[in-house]
């Protein structure tokens, strides 16, 4: 009972918009710097080794994520604590597969298995 009477309350939480145009700020540079890995990346000469490719489907996937994130904070809806911490998961889960892409595109080619991430 006491717990239907927290979720009303829970629901009408509100993030202050300063904050948010904040998060928006910092979210808006990171997706910034990894399109920019992305793009510089792609345009390297080379073949491209099977990790490579790995490694860019983490990479895209959490770039989606966290444009989906940017996207959402946008939103006037977004002011709401419940979806403005969605929207941070979803960007902080961008975060970490765009990190894992770039250590394993790292890793694959200090070991060998490789193909033209450190050629640039």
């Amino acid at each position: 009972m006491a717990n239907d009477a927290a979720k009303p309350a829970e629901e009408h939480q509100r993030v202050d918009s300063t904050f948010r145009n904040g998060s928006i700020t910092a979210i808006g540079v990171v997706v910034g710097f990894s399109l920019s890995f992305l793009s510089r990346w792609s345009a390297l000469p080379g073949e491209w080794a099977h990790s490579d490719l790995v490694s860019v489907a983490l990479i895209t996937v959490g770039l989606t994520l966290q444009v989906k994130a940017l996207a959402d904070l946008l939103l006037v809806s977004s002011l709401q604590l419940k979806r403005y911490n969605r929207s941070v998961r979803y960007f902080l889960t961008g975060l970490g597969l765009v990190g894992l892409g770039v250590v394993l595109a790292v890793f694959a080619d200090l070991l060998g298995f490789g193909g033209i991430v450190l050629q640039g």
